[in-house]
Order: C-alpha cells, then structure tokens, then sequence
C-alpha cells in the first residue's frame, strides 16, 4: 500500500511539474521581451547622444536626411575625432557634402563623420 501511495502522490506531482515548466517558459520569454525593449531604449539613447555631439561638433542645424548610400571600398582608421572610421564593405549613409572631397556620414552604429569621396563606392 506504501508503495501505491507513493506512486499515486508522485505521478500528479509530476504532471504539475511540466504545467510549471510550461508557465516558465512563457514567464522567461515575457522577461527576455522585456530585456529586448530595455537594449532598444539603450541603443536608441546612443544614437541620439552621437546625433547631439555630430550637431554640436559640426554645427549642423538643418534635417538630417540621407541623401546617398555608399560602400567603403577600404578600412580607413581615424585620424581626428571627426573622422569617421570605416572598415571595407561597410554600409554608410551619405548625410552631407562639404566643399571638399569629404563627405559626411553615418555608420551602421550611428556614428557621424567625414569621410573622403575616394574612399567610397556609391554603386
């Protein structure tokens, strides 16, 4: 009889088990969507912290349109801080053209700078 007591407790015990598994589950997937909104808000918040230094260092106050795509053709490393650094392949958003051969962009990552016309690939 012990041993049939035992079974019986034991067998709704593990149905129960799964029925919590099967709740976690869900639990974790509405805590990972939760973790998901909190890394958009941060990378947002980067994104507008290098769109407030680009307008503060290059005094632009008009719309930031794109008005190009490009491809680097080369990896270029930064000499100043308003350069912006490329690796080959990357994709850039064309913003502005200056009066030079320099153009300014923006990275995937949201970063702004000048970049030279030769460095770029705009097929």
């Amino acid at each position: 009889r012990e041993k049939e007591d035992k079974s019986k407790t034991w067998m709704p015990k593990f149905l129960m088990a799964k029925e919590n598994k099967d709740r976690r589950k869900s639990s974790d997937d509405m805590e990972r969507s939760i973790f998901n909104i909190k890394k958009s808000n941060a990378e947002k918040s980067k994104m507008e912290k290098e769109e407030k230094f680009f307008r503060e260092t290059f005094m632009y106050d008009k719309e930031i349109k794109v008005i190009n795509r490009a491809t680097a053709e080369c990896s270029v490393p930064s000499q100043r801080r308003v350069d912006l650094p490329l690796t080959a392949g990357e994709q850039l958003d064309v913003i502005d053209g200056t009066q030079g051969s320099a153009v300014i962009c923006r990275n995937s990552e949201g970063r702004y700078g000048y970049v030279l016309v030769e460095h770029l690939n705009f097929r």
